[in-house]
């Protein structure tokens, strides 16, 4: 397993030009025949940027993932799915105790469920963003140079499980990196129904802020944990989006942010945004916000940031076939253990209480269909309807 770098390691050379040569602060007195030159090399930059990180992309899979700490240690995680198709989302009650394996045959992880979880499942095949009972929150996103290995005679998970397995066993993002960092299992990626590659790279958080990544690359399992790792798109990988995103800080994004639905770009877009909310109660505002209270104002903070870096629905390029729509947008409130549910498609948010769902070891798992059309508003914690697990989408390990 490969331990991450810092923000400064492995900073690419990709020809931008250096952020002091750029007006800052949204400098208007420079003369107008200044402002070509500085936009130029600013799009020169975006376009190298999004260049690299696309190249290679077979599919049209992208989503982001922001992670919020305010001033009271509020913490708000957050996400898009971005696909190219309807995926047929639903969300699930998974009580404690549940049985499980890791849907690749005999050499299957086995474990049963400590923790109860919400989560939410594209193609009723896939645990692809959830919550569980500690507050721990988990997303799996695109990555198209994932390259998981060979199992080496470990037990094996389908990446379908793998945001499950996470939920279903740890309580903090601190226990979920000891324990993962010994690579109980490999990780083993199926075709999806679209005739896709299931491919991806995982982030966790919970209430304290804590944050991780879990990349595999080149075969080998690379770690990125701590505070600072608060937002994560797709191509390339995590370290290179870091260098990256580290030329357009020092620009700062007040001057110049760049504005393509490439993931390089959400990935500046992001970072600037859930810096630049605040961090506590705006007083110019709050007065709007349902009984004044500062968690609503966060959560809707951070929905603000999840849409700004999302993709309109129908946007394709077909010369650039990793953009897709954004189909619907996650935020999770992890103190209070409440997600809120953002359909594209929809014209109203709805949320569920965590702590208003009998997870109790022996309760039926309980489903709350998001596909075909359905529309719901407020919150619908009392609308699961008792339903069978859904499967994982099985795969065969290349032993």
């Amino acid at each position: 397993m490969a331990q991450a770098a810092g923000f400064g390691s492995d900073r690419l050379r990709v020809g931008l030009p250096k952020p002091a040569q750029l007006p800052r602060h949204g400098n208007s007195h420079h003369a107008p025949a200044a402002m070509p030159r500085w936009i130029g090399r600013c799009l020169a930059a975006a376009t190298a940027c999004a260049g690299f990180a696309v190249a290679a992309i077979p599919a049209a899979q992208a989503c982001t993932r922001v992670l919020y700490t305010a001033a009271d240690q509020t913490v708000i995680a957050g996400r898009s799915m971005d696909w190219h198709t309807d995926n047929s989302p639903s969300l699930w009650a998974m009580p404690r105790g549940m049985a499980r394996d890791g849907a690749t045959g005999p050499g299957s992880i086995r474990w049963t469920s400590r923790y109860g979880s919400l989560v939410v499942s594209m193609y009723n095949i896939a645990t692809v963003d959830g919550i569980n009972e500690k507050g721990l929150v988990a997303n799996t996103l695109y990555l198209a140079e994932s390259n998981y290995g060979s199992p080496e005679r470990k037990p094996t998970l389908s990446i379908a499980a793998w945001a499950q397995y996470v939920l279903d066993n740890y309580a903090t993002v601190k226990e979920a990196v000891a324990q993962l960092r010994r690579e109980p299992f490999r990780i083993v990626a199926p075709v999806l129904p679209d005739g896709e590659p299931a491919q991806g790279h995982l982030s966790i958080s919970d209430p304290s802020g804590d944050s991780a990544i879990f990349e595999y690359v080149n075969g080998k399992l690379v770690i990125h944990h701590g505070k600072a790792y608060t937002v994560m798109t797709n191509s390339p990988t995590y370290d290179q989006q870091l260098a990256l995103n580290s030329y357009w800080q020092e620009i700062g994004g007040s001057v110049f942010m760049p504005g393509t639905a490439r993931a390089a770009d959400r990935f500046a877009r992001a970072s600037y945004l859930v810096n630049a909310i605040p961090k506590a109660k705006d007083p110019a505002l709050i007065s709007a916000v349902p009984q004044q209270s500062f968690a609503f104002q966060a959560m809707a903070s951070v929905l603000g940031v999840m849409r700004a870096v999302s993709v309109p629905l129908g946007v394709t390029d077909p010369k650039l076939p990793n953009i897709a729509s954004t189909l619907w947008r996650t935020t999770y409130d992890q103190s209070d253990r409440i997600l809120v549910f953002d359909s594209a498609t929809s014209p109203s948010a709805f949320w569920v209480k965590l702590d208003g769902l009998n997870l109790s070891a022996g309760q039926p798992v309980r489903r709350l269909d998001a596909s075909g059309g359905r529309t719901y508003s407020g919150d619908v914690t009392q609308q699961f309807q008792p339903a069978q697990a859904f499967p994982f989408l099985p795969g065969i390990p290349k032993r």
